[in-house]
């Protein structure tokens, strides 16, 4: 199988176009009740390549069990020929709108009802977007895949990090320039850190996304200036320290805690808290392209 041309003069932003209309027009997009609010407003979108050094790094950190974009790819076309450089991963960012992180911003020791309302409702348009987009590719005339997809995505006990997906979205974001990561694990974007991501692995040749960034941590305050660490007292169990982020306290309080909160209020299966998402710095932006360096303190060599 050779690798299809595009149908199309720009494919990258032929690709912008088609995630953003269907976030903007889709009635998918919602909190899934009456009002016909959205779970998300404007995505981000960006690309990496599939031979990018870094998903070999990734796999080398998390695990051998975390596929490459080939492996990925592979998942859904097992009989192809397509190699690590034939293929483009699509990533794309799905930020939490302005009132249902104002809503957060209130609570402190379960998720609020629009924050639940958009993990469950929205995590399902984030299945259909990422259903949606392969389609399209493939009616191209694009061999498209969406990894989160597969009936092989699954969870295992990495060594070094412990619970870990087989392919990671928020991986594929900051290898496609969308974002680095914070204090808490969590993925810092230039819409900020509440939000979701998402991705597909497609055979199209797009130049990558240029990353902003030198390492997998330069958005955070706390890594890049030695400030901040206001995540760690929007964690109600302490899951997060100075240290990091201790994955197994916070899978065991969303477990015990907010999903039976979930349950309870909405009657659904969902595993929420986002709770270190807002009412920090990097709730909605990147946080050091508006907060000015720390002046140098004063010596006994200063004039």
């Amino acid at each position: 199988m050779k690798q299809a041309p595009p149908p199309f003069e720009d494919p990258a932003a032929w690709i912008r176009e088609t995630v953003r209309d269907f976030v903007a027009g889709s009635p998918a997009n919602t909190l899934g009740d009456d009002s016909g609010e959205p779970s998300w407003g404007p995505p981000l979108v960006g690309f990496s390549r599939g031979d990018d050094p870094l998903y070999a790094q990734f796999k080398s950190d998390i695990g051998p069990f975390l596929w490459t974009p080939l492996e990925a790819f592979e998942q859904g076309y097992p009989d192809g020929d397509a190699a690590a450089g034939d293929l483009a991963v699509i990533s794309y960012v799905l930020p939490q709108t302005a009132a249902t992180r104002a809503d957060q911003r209130r609570e402190t020791g379960v998720p609020s009802e629009r924050w639940t309302r958009s993990r469950h409702f929205g995590e399902i348009f984030n299945e259909e977007l990422r259903r949606h987009l392969a389609e399209v590719l493939k009616k191209a005339g694009i061999p498209a895949a969406a990894p989160a997809l597969s009936p092989l995505f699954d969870y295992r006990m990495s060594d070094r990090l412990g619970l870990a997906s087989n392919w990671s979205e928020r991986h594929a974001a900051y290898a496609s320039g969308l974002g680095t990561f914070g204090l808490s694990d969590g993925l810092i974007t230039a819409r900020g850190k509440a939000m979701r991501c998402g991705s597909v692995v497609a055979r199209i040749a797009i130049a990558p996304t240029p990353r902003p960034y030198k390492t997998h941590t330069d958005w955070c305050l706390y890594y890049a200036r030695g400030t901040c660490g206001v995540c760690i007292s929007r964690c109600p169990v302490g899951a997060i320290t100075r240290e990091g982020h201790d994955k197994a306290g916070c899978f065991k309080y969303i477990r015990g805690v907010t999903a039976v909160h979930a349950r309870k209020i909405l009657g659904i299966d969902a595993t929420p808290c986002g709770l270190c998402q807002v009412a920090i710095p990097c709730e909605s932006r990147n946080p050091l392209e508006t907060t000015p360096a720390p002046r140098p303190r004063a010596t006994t060599d200063s004039p």
